[in-house]
């Protein structure tokens, strides 16, 4: 097994992992030298190289450019899976970050002299800080539910969503409250037989503009659980679901009439049981109901990646990893980007820098304080 010995190791080549990896540069830091960026995926783009085709760049909201270059001139209309993926790759190929991949990381463990250990695949790095920058995709949540395992239709996460013409023809369940449960269930309410929409609390729905102070405020939120050791909910997820045209005329039509959570499912669809409290919340589900179905689609969200980090003791009785910034409160040494209140393109970007900062400081040395030198053929 390969063994490597270097100052910083960056997990993860999403948004928040390529704008630490820029700032180590800016710091004077040389890719394969003194960092590596290390990342899992089989090509440049984070998780949005795994979004379904029919998310086009238009119906992103809120993608903010990576540090030192702009995403201009993108079209719409093409998949955000494509022009995020390209800008991605556009991006390391400018900048020589070097990432490497595919790459999995197996562990992080204590090592010799205050040190860590980094267990990969392409073998063990030895380094003296870390920033784990692995986001969410690969830890979609499936709720359990009684009788489960007897559906005999499909049960498919968003992780899996391929676009809607999967689901012609047929009878879907929508799980979730969030913005991806609304976009799944407006797409495939266009083919499918019927559609059934069922979240476990009432959506919230927001009105009007949402600013700098809105936006101050829903990171607060979700950062206030995170220095309490509590795990973090989405920045999305505090902030309500935006009225947009197309969400306003789906309730109209009723595609987006909400039922409360089930209490079971069964072969061939899911159960209200008759006076449950889950059913009396739906007015006449008091009575109970059956919904048949072929397909329940879990639009239920993801949870933060760091089992890696597990042999090194981060987590608090709540279930978190309680950081001071970016800074693990358990370890100095170890820095969570793109976790909690960075969760998001601009908080990610952020993130990035703060916590180069601190690690330079960690590792002693003296910032350049130049943004690193694009390469002329990349140009």
């Amino acid at each position: 097994m390969n063994y490597f010995a270097l100052d910083v190791v960056v997990i993860g080549a999403g948004q928040a992992g390529l704008s630490a990896a820029y700032h180590l540069r800016r710091a004077g830091l040389e890719p394969d030298r003194d960092f590596v960026v290390l990342d899992h995926a089989p090509g440049p783009g984070g998780a949005w190289q795994f979004r379904w085709p029919t998310l086009t760049y238009g119906k992103v909201h809120g993608m903010h450019a990576l540090p030192g270059m702009e995403l201009a001139g993108a079209d719409g209309e093409r998949p955000s899976s494509e022009v995020i993926g390209a800008y991605f790759a556009r991006y390391e190929e400018t900048f020589d970050l070097r990432v490497h991949r595919p790459v999995d990381v197996s562990a992080v463990r204590e090592g010799e002299a205050g040190g860590l250990l980094v267990e990969t695949s392409e073998g063990t790095y030895a380094t003296r800080a870390l920033i784990s920058a692995t986001g969410t995709w690969d830890r979609p949540f499936r709720p359990r539910y009684p009788g489960q395992e007897t559906f005999r239709g499909r049960q498919p996460h968003t992780a899996d969503y391929p676009g809607p013409a999967a689901f012609a023809g047929q009878r879907v369940i929508v799980v979730g409250g969030g913005a991806s449960g609304t976009q799944h269930l407006m797409e495939i309410a266009e083919v499918a037989a019927g559609t059934t929409w069922v979240t476990r609390r009432e959506p919230e729905w927001r009105q009007g503009p949402f600013g700098e102070a809105e936006g101050r405020a829903a990171v607060a939120l979700v950062e206030e659980r995170v220095r309490r050791g509590l795990p973090p909910r989405s920045v999305v997820g505090v902030t309500g679901l935006p009225l947009t045209d197309a969400i306003v005329a789906a309730r109209e039509r009723g595609v987006l009439d909400r039922l409360p959570m089930f209490d079971r499912i069964v072969p061939d669809g899911v159960v209200w049981d008759p006076g449950s409290p889950t059913a009396g919340k739906g007015g006449d589900l008091g009575v109970g109901r059956t919904v048949a179905a072929d397909v329940i689609l879990w639009a239920t969200g993801f949870r933060p990646s760091v089992g890696h980090l597990a042999p090194l003791g981060l987590r608090e009785r709540g279930g978190g990893i309680r950081l001071d910034g970016t800074r693990a409160v358990r370890d100095e040494r170890v820095h969570l980007v793109g976790y909690g209140p960075s969760a998001s393109t601009i908080g990610a970007n952020r993130a990035g820098r703060a916590a180069v900062r601190e690690v330079v400081g960690l590792l002693g040395r003296r910032p350049v304080g130049r943004a690193p030198r694009p390469l002329a053929a990349a140009v």
